[in-house]
């Protein structure tokens, strides 16, 4: 099967020039779309709160992507690498014309699966780099810093890995499989996630 993806921010922009675009691209390439998925939403939204998430859910092996440009996805570079590594997972090809990209099984996928580990690893640095700058500002103010005697601990053991957590949940990553690659166990994943309102796609495991 083919399908063609359309995503607008708002109700004022047309869907017209990218089924313009996607059908032209079609034509060229031998292809037919064989099911159109729109939808007027940000692209900040969580995948699995838009119509791309319900569609990656039908989706099957074999199955083929076909949208204007990868920004159609997600606003930014983790959510749309999330639904990279989720169509990669499954086997799907993702095909963009703007950016002339195609997602298949070959060396390219593989490249891409290591720069999503590099990606998170990065992300994951920065916040830290900034976290620990904010710290030593406070200090520098004369702001005493840590938890009054008696009182429990607010700071976690994974503050500061919000991005990395929410990016593999939405690579649909088990909690118990996340727990193992952040060196922690599975109650303490869900604990942060609960404790930091990161929502969890509807279907990630447990």
């Amino acid at each position: 099967m083919v399908y063609g993806y359309i995503r607008v921010s708002t109700d004022k922009q047309s869907v017209e020039n990218q089924r313009y675009e996607i059908n032209r691209f079609c034509e060229r390439n031998v292809m037919v779309i064989n099911k159109w998925v729109e939808e007027c939403i940000s692209g900040s939204k969580l995948v699995s709160d838009r119509e791309l998430g319900k569609l990656l859910k039908t989706m099957k092996q074999g199955d083929i992507l076909v949208c204007s440009e990868l920004s159609r996805l997600g606003r930014n570079l983790l959510m749309i690498m999330g639904v990279l590594n989720q169509c990669m997972e499954k086997d799907i090809q993702v095909w963009t014309i703007k950016d002339n990209y195609r997602l298949g099984n070959d060396i390219n996928c593989k490249v891409l699966a290591f720069a999503f580990g590099l990606s998170a690893e990065i992300e994951r640095n920065l916040i830290s780099q900034r976290t620990k700058e904010a710290l030593a500002r406070k200090r520098a103010e004369g702001v005493v810093l840590g938890r009054p005697k008696g009182r429990k601990s607010k700071i976690k053991k994974l503050t500061g890995r919000e991005a990395e957590i929410k990016f593999l949940l939405e690579a649909k990553v088990t909690k118990k499989e996340m727990a193992k690659r952040l060196g922690v166990n599975r109650m303490t994943v869900s604990a942060f996630i609960l404790g930091n309102n990161i929502i969890s796609p509807i279907g990630s495991g447990s």
